[in-house]
This record gives C-alpha cells, structure tokens and sequence, in this order.
C-alpha cells in the first residue's frame, strides 16, 4: 500500500462509485431478503444464508489474526443476534424500507457501547442527534398503521443492538482482513441458527420451505451471501484500510435511502408522510452525529468545511 493512499482523505471517483454500489446493495438487499420470506422461514434463510458465507470459501481463506472467543462472539452477535432478528421481523412485522431505516439506528448503540467501554461522556452535538434520532422513532411508534408492528420494532431495535455489539467485537479484533472475518466468524453463527430454526420453526416447515423454494428465492440466498456479505463487507474493509474513517462511514447514510426506494419501487411500499418525517429526523440525527466531529475538526484546524 503506498502512502499517497494512506494519506489521502478524499474519495477518488472510481472508489466514490464503488462505495455507493455498496450502498446500494446493502440498501436493496432488504428487499431481496422479503423475496426469499416468501418461502423459506425466517431462520432457516438465516442459517442457509451464512451457510453460503462459509461454503466454500472457508477452504480459501486463510484464518484471520483474530481469537477463536472474538470470532465465535462476532458470528453469533450478527448471525443470531442481527440477522436472525431481522428476518423475524421483516417476515410479517416490519416493511423493508423502513427496517432499513431502522436499522442505523445501531450508530448510536455503537456509540453507548463506546461510552460504557471507555467511560467517554456524550457531548451536546451528540445528545441532539441521539434527540432527533429518537424523535423518528416516535413517529414510527405513533402509526399503528399495520405497516409496522411493536414486535416488529422491537425485533429490529435488537437487530441493530446486535449489529452494533459485532462492531465492538470486530474492532477489538485489530485490523484483519475483513472478508476472512466475515467467513471464519460465520462457522459460528450456522450451527446455533440451525439448531434455532429447528426449535421454533420445526423440521417439517424447513423441509416444506426448501422443497418449495423456487430459483428467485436460491437467487436471493446466493445474493445474500456473495452480494452482501463478501462483496460488501469485501470492498467496505477494503476502503476503510486505504481511507479515513470519517471519509467512508457517513455514505453508509445512504443505505435507507436505497433501502427505501427499492422498497418502494418493486415492491411497493408505500411512502407516507409520516414515514418520510421519521426518515427526515433519523437520518438527521444520524448525518449530525457522523459527520459533526469531521466538520468541528476542520474548523478547529482552520480549513473549509
């Protein structure tokens, strides 16, 4: 790796178009994951989607630098944790594109986490993000329109919980090759899914959603594992080891506005106006909480912002 990469804090344009094709899958991919519900059970997609992550490139990729007890909390936080919750929820309870939208709400769970790890106190930019953030949740929790169900929130709140929990879990990995983790760490989400789907969803409704599978729905398991998981999680790790952090985190801001519109889109989901007021004030909250500490820095420092 060169140092003029190292040192760069902006964005080339053949990379800028990269992260936003991640954006975009990982924002389309909600809807790809109700296509798949259409016939399998939740956890049982769950399980054979980290299947795929791990088969076959656990026999290609080398074990990353990190422990066996960091790797199985990883794959468990985000296999069961994550995606287990967030299948459940999109399965009747929640529409894509608002889970999409629900689901950054892990920024500001990573950020307690942080406080709680490290004694760090909120400061008063963050308190007005956080604010607006739960303000967004509010007006979710105000419509009870059948769009969105209160286990469908939940589910998808302890979604995000699990999401961020991975995140101090990876971060206390070290830098690792990001796509070796997600793979290795997935060993250890497959056999608790499974044994999860067996309990609560039965042998004879697994058998009877694979039997009933149809290609659209192997598509999307397929797209789970490769499009999400290896070429987003892939070209994510990618970018954070040759740019700032501050410079590639806030597209992820772009994720429920992909998730929304393809929501929207193909299948339909209606965009209210109450919808578009909580998307507003989350995602105001989250760009406020994201990019402020870039900007309060280059202000410090004198440089434009």
């Amino acid at each position: 790796m060169s140092a003029q990469m190292v040192e760069r804090t902006s964005l080339t344009p053949a990379h800028l178009l990269l992260a936003i094709a991640v954006m975009a899958v990982w924002g389309s991919n909600f809807v790809v994951i109700k296509v798949a519900l259409a016939h399998l059970p939740p956890l049982t997609l769950a399980a054979l989607r980290f299947t795929a992550v791990v088969v076959p490139m656990v026999f290609i990729l080398k074990r990353p630098a990190a422990s066996w007890a960091n790797l199985a909390a990883y794959g468990l936080l985000i296999g069961a944790g994550q995606f287990g919750a967030l299948f459940i929820a999109l399965r009747a309870d929640a529409p894509p594109g608002l889970a999409s939208l629900i689901m950054q709400t892990q920024v500001f769970f990573t950020i307690g986490l942080s406080m709680a790890l490290t004694g760090e106190r909120l400061k008063a930019v963050q308190v007005v993000a956080l604010l607006l953030a739960v303000g967004g949740l509010g007006v979710i929790v105000s419509h009870t329109d059948g769009s969105i169900t209160p286990l469908g929130l939940g589910l998808l709140l302890i979604a995000a919980f699990s999401w961020s929990s991975g995140n101090m879990v990876s971060r206390a990995a070290g830098k690792v090759d990001m796509l070796a983790y997600v793979v290795w760490s997935s060993l250890f989400a497959v056999p608790p899914l499974f044994a999860l789907a067996f309990v609560f969803e039965g042998p004879t409704a697994m058998a009877n959603g694979i039997r009933s599978a149809d290609l659209a729905t192997w598509a999307a398991v397929v797209w789970q594992a490769v499009g999400n998981a290896m070429f987003g999680y892939g070209v994510w790790g990618w970018m954070l080891a040759r740019y700032p952090a501050a410079t590639v985190a806030p597209l992820a801001l772009l994720v429920p506005v992909f998730g929304m519109t393809a929501s929207a889109a193909l299948l339909g989901e209606p965009m209210q106006d109450w919808k578009l007021l909580a998307a507003l004030l989350v995602m105001s909250g989250l760009a406020l909480g994201i990019l402020w500490p870039r900007l309060a820095e280059r202000f410090v420092r004198g440089e434009p912002v």
